[in-house]
């Protein structure tokens, strides 16, 4: 079995819903040596997430924000934790609904993911800044 791993900054995005996908396989080219595996990203921050899903149509990230937006809102009297302004304490809610790492079977050298499927960022603040990713692929 081969294990490899990466990490991988990426540059600061605007709050949403954003495909890393290529990202992902551009920072760890090894994958093509692994015929059967696993594939994990995990990112290393507590106010933004990972998911998977479409990765054809735009709307679908916008829909993805609007509706974060609305069950995670801002300016709640009742969040003790805003230190860090409005979007501080529902960027952590939100990155807890949705994750800090996703998991994919390498088959054949590259992520198996269906058709329609792309790896996300989910920027939950304002001004985010960069975020960090471990890439960990691991296989034969």
């Amino acid at each position: 079995m081969q294990i490899y791993q990466q990490a991988l900054q990426l540059k600061e995005r605007r709050r949403g819903f954003h495909l890393i996908t290529a990202d992902v396989v551009y920072a760890l080219p090894q994958i093509g040596q692994l015929k059967t595996g696993i594939l994990q990203v995990f990112i290393q921050h507590t106010s933004a997430s990972l998911t998977i899903n479409e990765n054809a149509d735009p709307t679908v990230r916008h829909d993805f924000e609007t509706y974060f937006s609305k069950a995670v809102p801002e300016n709640d009297p009742d969040y003790l934790h805003d230190d860090e302004g409005p979007d501080d304490m529902p960027a952590h809610l939100k990155a807890a609904l949705l994750g800090s790492s996703v998991m994919i079977p390498i088959r054949n050298g590259k992520p198996a993911l269906g058709i329609w499927q792309g790896i996300y960022l989910c920027e939950h603040r304002d001004y985010g800044g960069p975020r960090n990713l471990m890439i960990t692929a691991w296989g034969e």
